[in-house]
């Protein structure tokens, strides 16, 4: 088995729409810290898993610098967007969101 991370950092807002009264229903930023894993069996025609500037190109192109609640389709929580990245990445398997020095969230897939 191979495998490959890729570290992103993204700016980006988002207000949080919750069953309970929080400061995070208003709209802030981060500056997220994205890991995102990949793994495979076997290598691509390059020797790859996965390219490290694909990733980069579409996490950062459909996020970085953006309103999460205007370009996501739904609840912008790290617990959502860590998933969100794992389904749209390439032979991504797990994917850690850091909205914080201190809180991060993670989406592992079931393999």
């Amino acid at each position: 088995m191979y495998y490959v991370s890729k570290r992103l950092e993204i700016s980006a807002a988002h207000s949080l729409s919750l069953s309970y009264g929080s400061k995070c229903e208003a709209l802030h930023g981060h500056n997220w810290i994205v890991m995102v894993h990949c793994k495979s069996e076997t290598l691509n025609e390059d020797g790859m898993v996965t390219d490290f500037t694909a990733i980069k190109r579409d996490i950062e192109g459909a996020l970085d610098h953006r309103n999460l609640n205007e370009v996501l389709p739904f609840n912008p929580t790290a617990e959502n967007i860590a998933r969100w990245i794992c389904d749209h990445v390439d032979n991504a398997y797990r994917v850690e969101v850091w909205e914080s020095e201190m809180n991060m969230a993670a989406y592992e897939r079931d393999v």
